[in-house]
């Protein structure tokens, strides 16, 4: 079988490798759909993403959609399309019952932060575990499928400061997960969704998907304390303090982008006046049944998705995704 390997800063080779063998317990996927995120485009062009570098050639994709190809069970007959938790948790912890996502000790698909590397999906064939895999509903299509992983993250975001209904929700960032938490914000019932980006074809996605308001930096302002909730999803220190500014008196900013391993500047002055929360947001525990339901009952994330490159064109695919403002989701056709 063929997969894609990382040897190091853009160094990614399309091998030959011994087809894996499912044991107990396990099931063999052809894989279909691999999404390229943010950390696949670090481990690709740095060769690490934060402070986990690439140590040993690494398969990169969590993002994925696929058919059984063979279930040593019998479970699922091959051809069943599903996709994939790509989490294996840790060992449960007094407090985090749950939040299983929290817990240390478990891996990701496609990550490098424990040695032996946890192998990803960009791969023609993929052995999980039989608990990591869920059965897509009927109709549902395996394109479309590949969202899920990423949508779980955004409905996980969604639901950290509580019930939207009838609220103004921020969106800062208007990359893929930027996108995603428009669409779950919207679905969860927010009265208006804005999204700021600092290019316009982000936001003209961000108003496909639901957005009411958007907002181009430098060019328009942002009142301030104007929304109840703010997702920050660029992962960059302005925005934190965009977000603290847009937020209102007792409001809550969620930080959902990925801030690099290093001192930034952030101005969090205002944050004590107005008794803001600030939350965190790491992946997901159960969402990603919440997103399959999601996926199935609407083509709209569709839009989300902006290419799909066959995946021995994968160098082409990621500088692709690179370009935020060429792409939004980049999919790998394997």
């Amino acid at each position: 079988m063929k997969l894609l390997a990382i040897h190091g800063a853009e160094d990614l080779r399309w091998e030959d490798h011994p087809a894996p063998e499912p044991g107990a317990g396990e099931v063999r996927l052809r894989v279909r759909y691999v999404g390229i995120c943010g950390s696949d485009l670090h481990y690709y062009f740095h060769g690490k993403n934060g402070e986990y570098a690439v140590r040993e050639p690494l398969t990169p994709g969590h993002e994925l959609s696929a058919e059984v190809d063979l279930d040593p069970s019998g479970r699922l007959a091959p051809g069943t399309p599903v996709t994939v938790h790509p989490a294996r948790f840790g060992p449960s912890v007094p407090g985090l019952e749950e939040r299983p996502h929290l817990r240390t000790g478990g891996d990701y698909l496609g990550s490098a932060a424990g040695f032996p590397h946890r192998q990803g999906g960009a791969a023609e064939l993929l052995v999980v575990e039989e608990h990591m895999v869920r059965v897509l509903p009927e109709g549902l299509p395996l394109e479309r499928a590949a969202l899920a992983e990423p949508l779980a993250v955004a409905i996980h975001a969604v639901g950290l400061p509580g019930d939207l209904t009838g609220k103004r929700a921020l969106v800062i960032g208007a990359g893929p997960i930027g996108l995603l938490v428009v669409a779950a914000a919207v679905n969860a019932g927010a009265a208006v969704v804005g999204a700021s980006d600092v290019r316009p074809e982000p936001l003209e996605r961000a108003r496909s998907l639901g957005a009411a308001e958007t907002f181009l930096v430098d060019t328009d302002t942002i009142d301030p304390e104007s929304f109840d909730v703010v997702f920050e999803c660029s992962g960059v220190g302005v925005a934190l303090t965009q977000a603290v500014r847009a937020a209102r008196r007792a409001g809550t900013v969620v930080q959902v982008g990925m801030f690099p391993d290093a001192e930034i500047g952030v101005n969090l002055a205002p944050m004590l006046a107005k008794e803001l929360t600030l939350r965190g947001a790491f992946r997901f525990s159960t969402e990603i049944d919440d997103a399959i339901s999601l996926l199935a009952s609407t083509d709209a994330l569709d839009a989300v998705v902006s290419h799909v490159v066959p995946a021995t064109d994968a160098a082409a695919a990621f500088a692709t995704a690179r370009d935020s403002s060429a792409s939004a989701k980049v999919l790998l056709s394997l």
